[in-house]
């Protein structure tokens, strides 16, 4: 999958895990996932996918950790959480939400096989072991879509590794080193307390 990876990205790497600065991180990357998948979404069906996404993406944040403290290094950590959140999207024939094209999505599972086996995670079943005690808000499907699925925002052809689009716009396969000063402050949710 291609993805992109910048400072904010580290930042909110380290953030995550942090008391209180972590929750709000959390919350900010939630609300911000669900913002732009949302604007993805056919218009008629934005509003009533966003309580299942905020659920979801809530999830994922979990998952993200756990990847993290298994030694996926930071992009493929976060891939992880996009493969789900595409299994998911497909299993709701969302295709339209959709990172990479659905005749993909087993080659996506194939290169975190032993990560989603480890967490019972499926295509038919995105969440496994990370999904909340009380379940995902529901949302309604378009199974219709998968008979002629349209990917508009989907980019075919990056299964076999994570790519990673840095700031300069350079493409880097398996992702980039931590920069050395990276500052929690810089991470979605955080506020400077420089002022």
């Amino acid at each position: 999958m291609k993805i992109r990876q910048n400072v904010r990205h580290f930042a909110a790497k380290q953030a995550l895990t942090l008391p209180v600065v972590g929750e709000k991180v959390n919350d900010r990357l939630v609300g911000m996932h669900t913002d732009i998948f949302a604007d993805k979404a056919d218009p008629e069906h934005r509003d009533e996918r966003r309580d299942h996404l905020d659920d979801f993406f809530d999830a994922t944040m979990d998952t993200y950790v756990a990847a993290l403290e298994d030694g996926y290094p930071e992009a493929e950590a976060r891939e992880i959480t996009h493969v789900q959140a595409n299994f998911d999207f497909y299993n709701h024939g969302w295709t339209e939400m959709m990172e990479f094209p659905s005749d993909e999505l087993g080659d996506h599972y194939d290169r975190y096989r032993d990560f989603f086996e480890r967490y019972d995670i499926s295509i038919d079943d995105p969440l496994g072991r990370f999904a909340p005690a009380g379940g995902v808000t529901d949302a309604p499907s378009t199974p219709e879509k998968l008979d002629d699925p349209e990917h508009p925002y989907a980019e075919g052809g990056f299964a076999d590794d994570v790519y990673v689009e840095t700031a300069d716009g350079d493409l880097v396969v398996g992702g980039q080193e931590a920069p050395d000063d990276v500052a929690v402050e810089e991470a979605p949710g955080v506020e400077s307390t420089d002022e």
